[in-house]
């Protein structure tokens, strides 16, 4: 009951109530914002996971034979080298020189 004998907050006080306020609920929006994105994303580098980067150039590479811009024989060329390079590292993942 400070402020019935003439007392009152300093404009510092205030001033200093309202940024901790905004920085409260920011950092909690953030927060939740981490949460949501992090539990919706796939797992490994660009966002997709090993296996399903190989279903998607097999899929891509099966839609171009659709399509008729490759061969039957640049598909099984290129099908054979998808499945040679399975075992091999991403990009971005190998041993530096």
């Amino acid at each position: 009951m400070m402020f019935w004998y003439g007392g009152g907050w300093a404009w510092w006080q205030a001033g200093l109530m309202w940024v901790a306020m905004i920085a409260f609920w920011g950092l909690l929006i953030w927060g939740l914002y981490a949460l949501i994105t992090g539990a919706t994303r796939r797992s490994g580098p660009g966002g997709q996971s090993g296996d399903q980067r190989g279903d998607d150039a097999r899929s891509i590479l099966d839609q171009r034979l659709a399509r008729g811009e490759i061969g039957t024989e640049e598909y099984q060329q290129l099908r054979d080298a998808l499945a040679a390079g399975e075992g091999r590292s991403h990009a971005g993942t190998g041993s530096s020189r």
